[in-house]
């Protein structure tokens, strides 16, 4: 039988030294006396196969047979909404607070800047908290950490139901960041056990579609509470949506990390991981591709309410379907990319088609914007804003895929470095969009060009995809 292309990446592809004992291949282990992990005829690894070996030896129908492949697909399917619920709570935490502000600074009668920062220690913490959370699931595995992560995160936001206080407000939506980061960084690591090659890309592309709904929906799921009750049953329902999230997660999502693949060190053995994933130039070029990228994102998220409809005349209704037509289409090139590219053209001619493109919509922007075609009004600004949103779709997963495709015994401290790299830019590159007063778009379509333009410099520069022959690049 021929191998797939998963196949073969996973035994052509070097991976990084991460213990310092030298490198090792996807399937062995670093320990002793351990054997490769069960996969399937696309290379990946079967996600009801218990990886501590507790199921070893088991019953169960014949590989290959009807019975098998109808089991592997429901559970695939499970295991895709799972880790597609823990990608989409972060969003929801953030967005489905938003219509809630205003009442907010009214109950507890504080200003509307340290109101403000209920967002930013929200961020924050999500950023921060995936530095603890990926080095802990090496260690520990993946679902322990994962489990404490979301019992805090409930704990944490039904705390913030009864917050008295703005201040205290701000400490518990910095812990429930923190908690939530949890979801993030694990479930990539997940995908990194499970899946190599082609199908790691097609997987990311997949929840790439949650994640990219969720955004969409929580602000209006969180208008429609805020119809039956004040902002605090916000969050009495994101305790609860975390609270069957966690029992979603005890209940059918197993161990996908083996015991012999974890690491027995202490935080000196995590920083030096940590520092052998960012000395390899290929894995760091792709984090700072991928993350850049990102701060395009949160630059059109922060500056396209205002320069929308203050300086275009945009109705909010309009901002609002605009706003679901540019997310509608980051999800569907998405999906192009995971059910059509991926398998047939490489990863990395995809990424550079994907960067590209966003440099391009970029540069038309910054023309029309600062007034080189004079003023061209809201459609073509707004379709310069579909073409690069819609490119983040290429970008995105493939950035991830090609960044863990290295990082096979530490995807949890990759995951993590992949993380905290996408927020912490993005959130610097926000505040840029302002600089410039209320009157003009330039500095958002400036943020974005420079944003476009490192991360394809990055990408070629760092990644140089024509020196690789692996059949994924």
């Amino acid at each position: 039988m021929p191998e797939s292309g998963a196949s073969r990446a996973q035994q052509e592809r070097t991976h990084i030294s991460t213990t310092g004992t030298g490198t090792a291949e996807p399937g062995t282990a670093t320990g002793t006396g351990t054997t490769d992990r069960k996969t399937d005829r696309t290379g990946k690894a079967d996600p009801a196969d218990r990886t501590d070996g507790a199921a070893a030896g088991a019953a169960g129908p014949p590989p290959g047979s009807p019975a098998a492949t109808g089991a592997a697909r429901r559970t695939g399917l499970l295991v895709t909404l799972v880790l597609g619920g823990l990608t989409a709570l972060p969003p929801l935490s953030m967005d489905m607070y938003l219509p809630a502000l205003p009442a907010v600074t009214e109950s507890l009668q504080a200003p509307a800047a340290t109101v403000q920062l209920t967002l930013t220690a929200c961020l924050t913490g999500m950023a921060l908290g995936q530095l603890v959370v990926g080095p802990m699931s090496d260690r520990w595995g993946r679902r322990g950490p994962l489990l404490l992560g979301m019992i805090v995160y409930v704990v944490a936001t039904a705390i913030c139901v009864f917050a008295p206080t703005a201040e205290l407000l701000i400490g518990f939506r910095l812990l429930q960041g923190l908690a939530g980061a949890a979801g993030i960084v694990i479930a990539r690591a997940v995908v990194r056990d499970m899946y190599d090659g082609v199908e790691m890309a097609k997987f990311f592309s997949t929840l790439m579609l949650i994640s990219g709904v969720a955004p969409i929906v929580a602000p209006l799921i969180g208008g429609q509470v805020l119809r039956f009750t004040d902002w605090r049953g916000v969050f009495a329902v994101l305790t609860l949506v975390g609270l069957v999230l966690t029992l979603v997660v005890w209940k059918w999502l197993h161990e996908t990390l083996p015991p012999q693949d974890r690491h027995t060190g202490g935080i000196g053995d995590t920083l030096r991981t940590m520092r052998g994933l960012l000395a390899d130039r290929v894995f760091t070029g792709y984090m700072i591709a991928g993350s850049l990228a990102f701060a395009g994102l949160f630059a059109y998220v922060s500056a396209s309410p205002f320069v929308m409809q203050e300086i275009y005349g945009a109705s909010p209704q309009t901002f609002s379907l605009l706003f679901g037509i540019n997310s509608i289409g980051l999800v569907a090139v998405g999906q192009i990319n995971g059910k059509l590219l991926v398998g047939r053209v490489s990863l990395d001619k995809v990424l550079a088609f994907g960067l590209s493109a966003i440099v391009l919509a970029a540069t038309a922007l910054l023309l029309m914007t600062s007034g080189v075609f004079g003023d061209v009004g809201l459609v073509p600004v707004a379709t310069g804003l579909f073409v690069l949103m819609s490119a983040m779709g290429l970008a995105a997963p493939n950035t991830n895929a090609q960044a863990l495709m290295r990082t096979k015994h530490a995807a949890g401290s990759a995951s993590a470095l992949l993380g905290t790299s996408s927020f912490l830019i993005g959130a610097v590159a926000s505040p840029l969009v302002g600089i410039a007063g209320e009157d003009t778009a330039v500095p958002m379509a400036l943020v974005q060009l420079v944003c476009g333009v490192g991360a394809l410099a990055c990408f070629l520069g760092m990644c140089r995809p024509w020196q690789r022959t692996s059949p994924t690049s």
